[in-house]
C-alpha cells in the first residue's frame, strides 16, 4: 500500500449458531436438507404465525460476550429491519439496532510485526438469516427458504483494523474464540462463519474517516485479505487520480480478484427499523449470566500461554497447536499418553499429521491415527526401538490402516538394531569396501563419515541406531 495512505476498516462477522433449531421457530437448522423441507410456516412468514425466541441462541450471545469482557445488556429489544429481497419471504429481517444483546468487548490479536493489538468490538447482536437464492436452474432463480430463521450472531467491530492482514487475522481469532465456546462450527463451505468488510483510507496522520464501501460476504479468510487489498489500493488510485470514493456496497470476484458493485450502500434509516411488535424485550437477570460464566472453558490465548509454560512448548507452535480446540484437545492426548517430550508430540502433530490430514481433505476429528495410536508410536521412538526415519515409515502404514505401531514393527522386522557387536561387524565391512573414502577422511575430510553413516543405514535397511553406527564408524576410522 502508497506509504502516503492509511486503510481504515472493520468487519461485520456473521456467525451461525449451533443451535439445533431456528431462533423463532421449531425448524430445524441442519445443513445438507433437500430445498426448502427445512422452512416452518414461521420462517415463511404465513399471516398469523407468532415467532417465539429461542433461548439457547441467548445463551450463546451472552456466552460470546463474556468471553470478550463485553457489557451483556439486562434489556435488549429485537427490531425488524425491512427491506424487499426475494429469499426473505417476510420483507422483513428480525435483529437488532439500537439496544443489542452484546456491547463493547475487546480482542487482542497479533498485528504485522507479531505484537498484541487490541481490537474493539462495538457490538455483537442476535438476527436470524434469509433463505438462498440458487442460480444456475436454465432460466431461472430457484428460491431454497431451508436457512431462513437460522440464528445468527453478527459480530461487529470498531473501524480499528489497519491492514488486509489485520483483518484476516481478526478474522480468525474469533473464528478460533466460537469454537472454543462451541456456540458455532465455523464452517465457511457451509456458510456457518462469514463477513461484510467495510473499508476507507485517508492520508496518513488525517483522524477524519474517508468515504467506505462495504463488501459483501466474503466466506474464507484468503478471500478477505485479497478483497481488501484490491480494494484499498482501487481506493487509492481513485483519490490519487482526483475522483471521489462512491459508498456503496461490493461484491468480490475471486476468480479474477476485483471487487465490483452491487448497489449504493444503504444507511441504517433505509431499513426503516422498529421494535417487532410480536416479541417482548429481551430481559437477562444476573443468575442467567452467572450460570453461563460458570461454562465458559479455557481460552484461546489462555491455552496458548499454558503450552508454552506448562509444555515447554515454542510460541509459534503452541499458537498453532491452539488455534483449533479439536487440534488442541489431541496435543494434550497424546502428550499426556507418551514418554516422548511435549515438543516432539507437536512437532509430529503440526508436521507429519497435519501433512495427512491437508492431503486426504480431512479434519483432526477424523485423524486415522488416534492419541493412543500415536503416543505408541512416539514411545516406540523415545525408547529407541526403532529409528527416527522408521518411525516414518510405520506412521504411514498405520495411516494406511496396516495396524498398530508395535504391530507395524514386529509384522515387518523393523526394531532399531542397536547392538554394538551386530553393528559393528557392518561398520567394519562397509569401512573395508571403500578404502579411498576412508582413507581421505583420515587425511582429514569430516564430511565423508556422513558417507559412511548412509552406507550403513543401507545395509541395515534404515535400522540401524544412529548415534551408535556415528560412535562405531569414528572408532573404526581412526577417532576423527
Amino acid at each position: 500500500m502508497n506509504g502516503r495512505w492509511e486503510a481504515v476498516i472493520g468487519l461485520e462477522i456473521h456467525t451461525q449458531l449451533a443451535t439445533v433449531s431456528k431462533i423463532f421457530s421449531g425448524a430445524p437448522t441442519a445443513y445438507g436438507a433437500a430445498p426448502n423441507t427445512q422452512a416452518s410456516l414461521i420462517d415463511l412468514g404465513y399471516p398469523g404465525v407468532l415467532p417465539v425466541l429461542n433461548a439457547e441462541a441467548v445463551r450463546m450471545a451472552v456466552k460470546f460476550g463474556l468471553a470478550i469482557g463485553a457489557t451483556i445488556a439486562r434489556r435488549s429489544i429485537l427490531a425488524r429491519k425491512n427491506y424487499f429481497y426475494p429469499d426473505l419471504p417476510k420483507g422483513y429481517q428480525i435483529s437488532q439496532y439500537e439496544l443489542p444483546v452484546v456491547a463493547d468487548g475487546t480482542l487482542v490479536i497479533q498485528d504485522a510485526e507479531g505484537q498484541d493489538k487490541t481490537v474493539r468490538i462495538t457490538r455483537a447482536h442476535l438476527e436470524e438469516d434469509a433463505g438462498k437464492s440458487v442460480h444456475g436452474l436454465g432460466p431461472f432463480t430457484g428460491i431454497d427458504l431451508n436457512r431462513a430463521g437460522t440464528p445468527l450472531l453478527e459480530i461487529v467491530s470498531a473501524p480499528d483494523l489497519r491492514s488486509a492482514a489485520e483483518a484476516a487475522a481478526y478474522m480468525r481469532s474469533i473464528h478460533t474464540l466460537v469454537r472454543y465456546l462451541r456456540i458455532s462450527d465455523g464452517n465457511m463451505q457451509e456458510g456457518s462463519f462469514r463477513c461484510d468488510a467495510n473499508v476507507s483510507v485517508r492520508p496518513r496522520g488525517e483522524s477524519k474517516l474517508g468515504t467506505r464501501t462495504e463488501i459483501k460476504n466474503l466466506n474464507s479468510f484468503r478471500f478477505v485479505e485479497k478483497a481488501l487489498e484490491y480494494e484499498i489500493e482501487r481506493q487509492i488510485d481513485v483519490l490519487e487520480g482526483g475522483g471521489e470514493v462512491v459508498q456503496q456496497t461490493l461484491l468480490f470476484d475471486a476468480d479474477r480478484g476485483v471487487t465490483r458493485p452491487m448497489r449504493s450502500k444503504e444507511e441504517a434509516n433505509d431499513y426503516r427499523y422498529f421494535p417487532d411488535p410480536d416479541l417482548l424485550p429481551l430481559e437477562i437477570d444476573e443468575a442467567f449470566i452467572e450460570a453461563v460464566r460458570q461454562t465458559l472453558p479455557e481460552l484461546p490465548d489462555a491455552r496458548r500461554r499454558r503450552f508454552v509454560e506448562a509444555y515447554d512448548l515454542r510460541a509459534e507452535d503452541a499458537a498453532i497447536l491452539a488455534q483449533n480446540p479439536a487440534v488442541a484437545d489431541y496435543f494434550e492426548a497424546v502428550a499426556g499418553a507418551t514418554k516422548a517430550a511435549p515438543r516432539v508430540a507437536a512437532n509430529w502433530i503440526i508436521g507429519d499429521l497435519t501433512a495427512l490430514l491437508n492431503r486426504d481433505g480431512l479434519e483432526i476429528e477424523a485423524s486415522r491415527i488416534a492419541p493412543p495410536a500415536l503416543a505408541e508410536l512416539l514411545d516406540a521412538l523415545e525408547s529407541g526401538t526403532i529409528s527416527g526415519k522408521i518411525a516414518k515409515d510405520v506412521f504411514e502404514a498405520m495411516w494406511a490402516g496396516e495396524g498398530s505401531a508395535g504391530e507395524i514393527i514386529a509384522a515387518r522386522g523393523l526394531r532399531q538394531i542397536s547392538d554394538p557387536e551386530a553393528l559393528g561387524a557392518v561398520v567394519r565391512d562397509v569401512v573395508a569396501a571403500h578404502p579411498a573414502q576412508a582413507a581421505e577422511y583420515r587425511a582429514g575430510k569430516d564430511k565423508l563419515l556422513g558417507f559412511f553413516v548412509g552406507q550403513v543405514m543401507k545395509a541395515t535397511r534404515g535400522q540401524a541406531n544412529p548415534q551408535e553406527v556415528n560412535r562405531l564408524l569414528k572408532e573404526a576410522l581412526g577417532g576423527s
